[in-house]
């Protein structure tokens, strides 16, 4: 029974990390009989079948004392759609196993305890670290009410973005912005400084790929963004951000908004600049779960710095590049010692075209 276990929620894990779900987590569940699976489902989108429900949708009546996989505790409370248990308790499934408990302490949980309560078999942990990976950023957005944050750097063999006279396109292959076209379209929202915005005029959207286009998140505390700008030009058709400080331009700010670009105001730092820890808890209130940055070196080692970057994605293409006086990737003062240095735990590396790319959750040194 073990090793079967394993197997269906390695299915459902694989199910899980379908769909787009946000403000939802990724969810994923198989109905077997046996070892014959006879429904499987994931959470597709926000207020569409929870993956339990598509899978009793997809077994039926055959569902009637089987095995459930589910990745995590089923619902037990109303939410966009009706709690999962009912929907559970009514198919009259015999056992249930469950990879990791739910971790949001805004709703009401016991989906384990009310299932047992009732008679089921109710198995909870298998593949639970997996299973944790996978809504991790949606944990981090449940609990803390503040974004989850991907930073994304390409940069040569030297570790740098751009040559002597400031070039930076391409340093890296089609197939690596292709997979970076990827990463928007699985973020809620993409975001740059107003340095990046200037320099390079980007769309931020996804072309090279299927899918959707993130909210387009700039920080500018002046509010220079010009009312040019591919950003703002294109704002009433795609979901357009900048986030600014309290002092900035009133009037500026309405002329952003006429063209359609949401302005939000935090807190600013010493220095002047946006606060981003209030700006990461601000976009989590308007239910943006991810944010991918692809700013420059300046807004990266600031991020890495204060430790608000919860993972990392780097391209690195295999040119040297080298420019005397100009930053590298990551603009920083940097550790005293590679012992302090906010690292990637567990990283994975694949070849992306020409380019190697390494990901991965970033642990900070607890010095």
């Amino acid at each position: 029974m073990p090793d079967l276990d394993s197997r269906m929620m390695a299915r459902a894990l694989e199910l899980a990390r379908k769909g787009d779900p946000s403000p939802n987590p990724h969810v994923g569940c198989v109905i077997v009989d046996g070892e014959e699976v006879i429904g499987e489902g994931f959470h597709e989108a926000a207020g569409m079948d929870h993956a339990e429900v598509a899978a009793l949708r997809q077994a039926g009546d055959a569902a009637r004392g089987k095995c459930m996989y589910v990745t995590m505790e089923p619902c037990n409370h109303e939410g966009r759609t009706a709690p999962c248990v009912d929907a559970i308790l009514a198919a009259e499934l015999a056992r249930v196993v469950v990879a990791c408990r739910d971790p949001n302490p805004n709703v009401p949980g016991q989906g384990v305890e009310r299932l047992r309560e009732a008679g089921v078999e109710v198995v909870v942990g298998v593949l639970e670290k997996e299973a944790s990976a996978v809504i991790l950023p949606w944990k981090k957005y449940v609990t803390t009410q503040a974004s989850y944050l991907a930073l994304k750097l390409a940069v040569s063999l030297d570790g740098r973005i751009a040559t002597r006279t400031g070039a930076s396109k391409w340093i890296t292959c089609q197939e690596s912005r292709a997979r970076v076209h990827t990463l928007r379209h699985e973020h809620d929202a993409v975001l740059v400084g107003i340095n990046t915005v200037m320099t390079d005029d980007p769309k931020l959207t996804v072309r090279d790929v299927p899918g959707r286009n993130p909210v387009r998140v700039v920080l500018d505390s002046t509010l220079r963004l010009p009312m040019n700008s591919q950003l703002v030009s294109s704002a009433a058709d795609i979901p357009t951000c900048v986030v600014t400080t309290a002092d900035a331009s009133r009037a500026v700010a309405e002329n952003l908004e006429s063209a359609g670009v949401s302005v939000l105001r935090v807190p600013a730092t010493a220095e002047g600049r946006c606060d981003m820890r209030v700006a990461l808890q601000e976009l989590a209130a308007r239910e943006v779960v991810t944010v991918l940055c692809e700013g420059g070196a300046e807004l990266s080692g600031s991020l890495l710095a204060s430790g608000l970057a919860d993972e990392l994605h780097v391209f690195i293409a295999p040119v040297l590049l080298g420019p005397r006086g100009r930053a590298a990737a990551v603009d920083w003062a940097g550790p005293e010692t590679p012992a302090e240095a906010p690292r990637i735990e567990s990283p994975q590396w694949e070849l992306c075209g020409t380019d190697a790319y390494v990901s991965g959750r970033v642990v900070y040194s607890k010095k």
